[in-house]
């Protein structure tokens, strides 16, 4: 698992290196990675001292990805009890 899905996450979510200096196809792959949004939350708040309003627009996909994960997670478990 560390492999296929923590390493691409660090390594593509701009933690390590500049995202914005990524190839077009790495900055397409990373912002579907929650990472990416987190590491942008984070940065904003204790960088920036954004509040709540800046951090909106960064949230949304992290919920997103949240819901679906658990939507996966609920019907793989529901199958399980059969």
């Amino acid at each position: 698992m560390t492999f296929f899905f923590f390493l691409p996450s660090i390594l593509l979510s701009g933690f390590m290196f500049p995202f914005r200096g990524m190839p077009r196809w790495a900055q397409a792959i990373g912002e579907a990675l929650p990472l990416t949004h987190f590491l942008r939350i984070v940065r904003g708040v204790l960088l920036k001292g954004n509040g709540v309003a800046d951090v909106l627009s960064e949230t949304w996909p992290l919920v997103t990805f949240m819901i679906v994960v658990l939507l996966i997670g609920l019907r793989t478990f529901k199958s399980t009890l059969d």
